[in-house]
């Protein structure tokens, strides 16, 4: 993953309404929730929702899929996982931490 993307990613994460909206779609887990529910279960208003889900559409945390009249949208699991991947990648590579340093001090 590019530094920008995970600046992206972690920027739109930053608004607290964004970040409960996405943690709400991975509680749904691989289902996803119609845009419908998440707006009952947020209690924000459609054009709000919309502008929140777009941004994270736009970064790849979310994808969206219209089934029949219902946009059906999802947490991206994979994305998820390469963001956080990112995060954790080089944990401890210039300094000991974690596991190994536990296991010198014992």
């Amino acid at each position: 993953m590019k530094l920008e993307k995970a600046a992206a990613q972690l920027e739109a994460l930053g608004n607290p309404t964004r970040l409960k909206l996405y943690r709400t779609l991975v509680r749904a887990g691989l289902e996803g929730l119609p845009v419908g529910s998440i707006q009952e279960k947020l209690a924000i208003p459609g054009s709000t929702l919309s502008h929140h889900l777009k941004r994270l559409v736009d970064t790849d945390l979310v994808t969206q899929e219209r089934q029949a009249t219902t946009l059906i949208c999802r947490a991206n699991y994979p994305g998820m996982e390469a963001l956080v991947g990112y995060l954790v990648d080089e944990c401890c590579l210039d300094s000991k931490c974690g596991q190994a340093a536990e296991t010198e001090a014992a």
